[in-house]
Formats: C-alpha cells, sequence, structure tokens
C-alpha cells in the first residue's frame, strides 16, 4: 500500500496537520521540524494526493485540451509532438493534461466552458488558430482562461506562443539561392491557411530581398498525392524551377517521390522535420516544439512569459505576453545540389 499522511505524521514524530503544513505551506514549520518530516517523506516515498490537494485549494492541476482529429494523409502530425511536449512541460510543473474530443470548434468551446465551470480544469490550451477563429472571443466570454499555440492574426488579446513560419521559408529560400538556384517555387495549402500564407510569405519576402524573381506559387491540400502531382506540375511547367520550398514535409515527400520517379533534379526543402523527413534524405524546417511546450505552461501558469530560451525573448508582457520562437533548417541531400 502507498505510505499516507499518518505514516508520515508517526515516523516524523509529529501531527498529521503539520506534515500537512510541510506539504502545503512550508513556511509556517520550524525548520529543524520541516527537515524531520521532508527526510521521513524521502524514506517512506510518500507521494501528496494531488486530486485531493487540489480540491482543497479549488484548484485541479489540470489543463483541457481538445484531441485533434486524425489526418490520415499526412506522414506525421506536429500535433502529436506538441501534445507529447505539452504534457512532460505540464508535468514538470506538477500539472497535467485533461485530453477531450469535440466534432468542431463549438465543441470544443461547450466542452472546455462544461470542465471549467465543474472544476475539471484550470485552464485551456487552444491549437491550431486561424484567422476569425470562434473560439478565443467564445472562451473570453464565459471567463475561461487559455492560452495559444498558433495565432488568429488578429489583435490577439490572451497569451500565445506560435513559431515564426515566415522565417522558416526565408531561411529555406537563402539557402537554395546559396546553393545557386535562382527560380525557386513554393508549393502550399489552398488560400485561408494562416500557417501557409506565413510560410508563403517569407518565401515571397527571401526572394524579393535576394532580387530573385518568384517561381510557381502552387497550392493544393496536404497529402503526398497532392505534393506529387504539384512535382508534375513544377517540372513540366514551361519556366520550370529549379528548386522548391514546399509548407509541410507531406508535400515535399509527394514532391521528391516525382522527381525521383522521373529522374529529374529539383532541389527541395519541407518543413516540420518529421522523421519521414530523415528517412528520405529530405531538408526541412524544425520546429522548436519542445520549447513551444514550455512556453505554453509558463503561459498558463507564470504570465507574463517567463523566458524557456534566452535567445527567444517575450513579444509584450502581462496576460497578452506573446512568443515568437526561432525555427531551426536542417540541411540534408534533397537540396545540396547545384542547378
Amino acid at each position: 500500500m502507498q505510505p499516507t499522511v499518518e505514516d508520515v505524521a508517526r515516523a516524523a514524530g509529529v501531527s498529521r496537520q503539520t506534515v500537512s503544513n510541510v506539504l502545503n505551506a512550508p513556511e509556517r514549520v520550524r525548520p529543524q521540524t520541516r527537515a524531520r518530516v521532508e527526510a521521513a517523506i524521502a524514506q517512506l516515498g510518500y507521494r501528496p494526493n494531488r486530486l485531493a490537494q487540489g480540491l482543497r485549494a479549488a484548484s485541479s492541476r489540470m489543463i483541457g485540451y481538445r484531441i485533434e482529429p486524425v489526418h490520415p494523409h499526412a506522414l506525421g502530425s506536429i500535433h502529436d509532438r506538441f501534445l507529447h511536449a505539452l504534457a512532460d512541460a505540464g508535468r514538470a510543473e506538477d500539472h497535467h493534461l485533461l485530453l477531450y474530443t469535440a466534432d468542431d470548434a463549438e465543441g470544443e468551446i461547450a466542452g472546455a466552458v462544461s470542465l471549467y465551470k465543474a472544476g475539471a480544469i484550470d485552464a485551456l490550451v487552444l491549437y491550431g488558430l486561424h484567422p476569425g477563429d470562434p473560439r478565443p472571443p467564445a472562451l473570453r466570454a464565459h471567463g475561461v482562461p487559455f492560452a495559444a499555440f498558433g495565432r488568429t492574426g488578429d489583435d490577439d488579446g490572451h497569451p500565445w506562443v506560435d513559431v515564426d513560419n515566415t522565417a522558416g521559408t526565408a531561411a529555406a529560400t537563402r539557402h537554395l539561392a546559396e546553393r545557386g538556384h535562382r527560380r525557386i517555387a513554393f508549393a502550399g495549402w489552398p488560400d485561408g491557411s494562416a500557417v501557409s500564407d506565413r510560410r508563403a510569405e517569407g518565401w515571397r519576402e527571401a526572394c524579393a530581398g535576394l532580387g530573385l524573381p518568384l517561381g510557381p506559387h502552387l497550392r493544393g491540400e496536404d497529402s503526398l498525392a497532392t505534393g506529387a502531382a504539384l512535382g508534375a506540375r513544377l517540372l513540366e511547367h514551361p519556366d520550370r524551377p529549379t528548386a522548391v520550398v514546399a509548407a509541410t514535409d507531406t508535400l515535399a515527400a509527394g514532391l521528391l517521390r516525382t522527381v525521383r520517379a522521373r529522374g529529374a533534379e529539383l532541389a527541395v526543402v519541407g518543413f516540420d522535420d518529421t522523421p519521414t523527413a530523415a528517412a528520405l534524405d529530405l531538408s526541412s524546417v524544425r520546429q522548436p516544439i519542445e520549447a513551444a511546450g514550455r512556453a505554453m505552461i509558463s503561459a498558463l501558469l507564470n504570465p507574463p512569459l517567463a523566458d524557456p530560451a534566452p535567445a527567444d525573448p517575450p513579444l509584450g508582457g502581462g496576460p497578452q505576453a506573446a512568443r515568437l520562437l526561432a525555427p531551426e533548417l536542417i540541411v540534408r541531400g534533397s537540396s545540396t545540389g547545384t542547378p
């Protein structure tokens, strides 16, 4: 059986209340007594009942999170990595995730409000924001504390953490230009995706800064089949590019499939640095997902944002603190050739 507070009290020769004070208000206990209790806790391997503590403190130590639907056509989901990083960061702060499902944004809002009002969660993490996203204003209206991974692009009046997607594709474009490429295309999602639009923006800005003409900008759903089709279109383009930056590794892998099947030459860089990218020797932009998880927990528990990485200072402060994290370009064989 697990040791109890009473076991600790007996071992330390103190009252049950003294043990409780050491756990919850150590400043009330004399140093010598506190040391004796802490030694008994360590000896017995006692772990506090966080659920009971949460009920007494009106805090559940739980953070709500809606699990994203599975995307069958994607090679690797950045969502899964973020979920793991968020759970690890929460555990380090003695908080845990309460996962739930919902069919759409309205269901996610209703679930979060219900959990919060029932005392099951202390706050919520939102994932995958987009322009006009209804979730932030609805949660504010219901008084549910939350922070977001991503931005709506509007005047976000809440804590958020995001990866600098524009900087990532700009770095990929400059890398290709350094290899001698002058006609660089971009393959992204359909219009309206904030993430894809920012990644396209980085490509455009880098081309303009380097004095390069814009190559073709092709769009399609995030799937291998789409990437393969876009690759065929690029290889048959009248002003055929010699390199392409893709919005995801899934699109990039599809592009590579067509390029290699035809024995053609086209330098390719993806985004997200999934395990598949390493397997295919695909250059890719790596998101700092672990740092994002730590920053999200910090945004919820310690506003303004604590600094998880000195190189990434917070933007602003207080409850509207924001953090933009820098990605890293991982160069592999798919982009090291010259045109």
